[in-house]
C-alpha cells in the first residue's frame, strides 16, 4: 500500500509533528503529486483540526478523519459513552479509497503502538491486519531507550512491519543532551532497527518552512520508499 503509518510510543510522542513535517516537505517540493493525510481515529479535538488549518488537502473531512468521538479518552471508552461502536470497516474502506486516489498517503495512528482501538485490538494489531508499514516516533527524554525497545518488541510480536524510528525533541536539547537521553547507536543496537533521523524542537510547529526543513534532514528514502525524492524548485 502506498502509505506510511506514523505511530509512536504514547500520546504526545510527536506523531503529528512528523506527519506535518512530511506533508509540508511533500507539498513544498512535489506540488504536482497528490498527497493524502488521514487520522485513522480521533477522540477529542486536535490532529484533524491542525491538518485542516495547515494544509490545502483535496479530500473530504471524512477522508481526513473517518471516525471521531467527542471525549478525549481511549476509543472503546469514548465510543461507549456515546452509545456507538468502533466501525473499523469504515476506516479501512476510506483508507483504501484514499490510497487509490493519491500518489501517497500519510496515516497518523492514535495514542501509542499499544493503545486500544477496540476492546480486542491495539494499534499494532490493526497495522498488522491491514498490512501497513510504519515508523515509530520516540520522544527524546529520560526513558526513551526503554520505550524504543519495548515498542519495537511489540511491533515484532504482533507482526507489524516498521521501517525505522524517528526521534522527536519534545523540548530544545543540545546535541550532547540528545546523545545522553536517546543515544542513536544504543537504540539501534538494542532494537536492531534503524533510526531515520531526529526531529528538532520547533519554535513554531505551525511554520511550514520549519516543518519542511525538519523533514529534509530525515532519511526520506526509507520513510517514503518508491517515491522519486528528487525535489522540484519550491513554489
Amino acid at each position: 500500500m502506498n502509505s506510511l503509518l506514523i505511530t509512536g510510543t504514547d500520546t504526545d510522542a510527536g506523531k503529528t509533528v512528523l506527519t506535518c513535517a512530511l506533508a509540508a516537505y511533500w507539498q513544498m517540493y512535489f506540488p504536482d503529486r497528490s498527497l493524502g493525510v488521514m487520522k485513522l481515529l480521533q477522540t477529542g479535538t486536535g490532529d484533524r483540526e491542525i491538518y485542516t488549518r495547515l494544509f490545502a488537502l483535496d479530500q473530504s473531512p471524512e477522508e481526513l478523519n473517518p471516525l471521531h468521538f467527542s471525549a478525549p479518552l481511549a476509543p472503546p471508552i469514548s465510543a461507549e459513552q456515546e452509545g456507538r461502536h468502533i466501525e473499523l470497516e469504515k476506516v479501512w474502506t476510506t483508507l483504501q479509497s484514499l490510497c487509490e486516489r493519491k500518489n501517497f498517503v500519510l496515516v497518523e495512528a492514535l495514542g501509542g503502538l499499544g493503545s486500544p482501538v477496540t476492546r480486542e485490538l491495539t494499534v499494532a494489531d490493526i497495522a498488522r491486519d491491514w498490512r501497513l508499514r510504519g515508523v515509530l516516533v520516540v520522544p527524546v527524554r529520560l526513558g526513551a531507550i526503554g520505550q524504543a525497545v519495548a515498542n519495537v518488541a511489540l511491533a515484532r510480536h504482533t507482526g507489524f512491519k516498521l521501517r525505522g524510528i524517528v526521534l522527536n525533541c519534545i523540548q530544545a536539547y543540545s546535541e550532547s543532551e540528545i546523545a545522553d537521553l536517546a543515544p542513536v547507536d544504543l537504540i539501534q543496537s538494542l532494537t536492531q532497527m534503524p533510526v531515520l533521523g531526529i526531529l528538532p524542537h520547533l519554535d513554531d510547529p505551525n511554520d511550514l518552512t520549519q516543518l519542511a526543513k525538519a523533514a529534509s534532514e530525515l532519511d526520506l528514502e526509507r520513510l517514503l520508499p518508491g517515491v522519486n525524492l528528487v525535489p522540484q524548485t519550491a513554489k
